[in-house]
């Protein structure tokens, strides 16, 4: 069976949410059904929820909630050592197929970086700081890393990353060592220090995760990632997991994954899920850096001309701002200064789609009101909005 490029986005549309008709009420729905939201911006978890909820006045309540009081949303590093925010009854499935293996190695990277500093600094010693830190952070409960690094003086040691490097840079043992509590699940982030624009979070003990086999994990994980962006090439699954090639297979046929055929090539997706979506209405989007549909992929030309990749992904591959419309990347957007969203359209689609997308762009804009953006990963092309 073959599946068109029209067809995946108009699942898009209504999969991603992006469509009105499909906008749902509930953040927590909006990150469970994408299976995460992308946090390394923290404006991007904001924003990616602002453009699929039904309720899009209180999302930013409705986040510090999920997030701080009800704890249905999570912050962890999973997929790709990315920061997610994803619902709480996903995390021990990321931790076990995804977390475990990216914390091993980061704490091997860390371990590298300690003893260039000093033989002294081995595995024993940093096992002896992390204790250090848990026993502050225990006794106060909620702290931000200044808090717990100004308790525990070898904390306050540095390290220098790069070294002699341009982008050469010293910093404290601390942010490493709550780093690797984090990704091991024994802390997690809690508020902010400050708005939600902010990236310094304080921390707090978390309670242990259930335990999951690893492989059962995977197959969850695999299992809800197709049902929301299927269908797709196994190189998509191995990209958009971390995983390698061999247990992204292993997955798909843990899952009963059906073969399809793609314009790239081979797809797959879930049992029963070959029937082409039903009308969606037209529809435009402005989508913040990392979006989950801009990231959503390895094979992008299907809602993306590869033209525009040079001007909207940086050179690490990081997606910035985009305009999407009826399931394809059309353009990019911008915040200035003067708070007014800006934005340029790169592919004709005629007066609807202009008249569309300055509507939304209108809406983003009033929402925004007197708060002010600072993209962490603007495109190229943004940049050029913003001069």
């Amino acid at each position: 069976m073959r599946i068109s490029a029209a067809e995946r986005r108009r699942r898009v549309g209504v999969r991603h949410m992006l469509a009105p008709s499909a906008r749902v009420g509930d953040v927590t729905e909006i990150a469970s059904r994408l299976v995460g939201l992308h946090a390394t911006d923290p404006a991007s978890v904001v924003l990616s929820a602002w453009a699929r909820s039904a309720e899009p006045d209180g999302v930013v309540a409705a986040l510090d909630a999920a997030l701080y009081e009800q704890r249905s949303l999570l912050r962890m590093h999973c997929m790709r050592r990315t920061l997610f925010v994803v619902p709480d009854e996903l995390a021990a499935d990321l931790q076990a197929s995804t977390t475990r293996v990216v914390s091993a190695r980061e704490r091997a990277s860390v371990l590298k970086l300690l003893a260039a500093t000093g033989p002294h600094r081995d595995e024993a010693w940093l096992a002896e700081a992390e204790d250090a830190a848990l026993k502050v952070l225990a006794r106060l409960g909620t702290a931000a890393a200044s808090e717990i690094t100004a308790e525990v003086p070898v904390l306050q040691e540095t390290v220098t990353m790069s070294p002699g490097k341009p982008y050469e840079a010293v910093s404290r043992v601390g942010g490493h060592v709550l780093r690797l509590l984090a990704m091991d699940g024994r802390v997690r982030r809690a508020r902010p220090v400050g708005g939600w624009t902010s990236g310094q979070f304080t921390y707090e003990i978390a309670p242990p995760l259930r335990d999951a086999d690893p492989a059962a994990a995977q197959a969850e994980i695999v299992r809800r990632w197709l049902a929301c962006y299927g269908p797709a090439a196994t190189e998509d699954v191995k990209w958009w997991t971390g995983w390698t090639l061999g247990a992204a297979r292993k997955a798909l046929a843990e899952v009963g994954a059906v073969a399809v055929e793609l314009d790239e090539g081979p797809g797959w997706v879930l049992p029963g899920d070959e029937a082409e979506t039903g009308d969606v209405e037209p529809w435009a989007a402005l989508l913040p850096s990392l979006d989950p549909a801009t990231m959503g992929w390895k094979h992008r030309d299907w809602y993306m001309a590869p033209e525009l990749r040079p001007l909207l992904f940086d050179t690490a591959g990081n997606g910035g701002p985009t305009v999407w419309w009826d399931g394809e990347i059309v353009g990019t957007w911008a915040q200035r200064d003067s708070g007014e969203v800006v934005w340029r359209m790169l592919a004709d689609r005629g007066a609807g789609a202009e008249a569309a997308v300055a509507a939304e762009a209108a809406r983003l804009e009033a929402w925004l009101a007197d708060r002010r953006l600072r993209i962490k990963f603007a495109a190229p092309l943004t940049r050029e909005l913003l001069s």
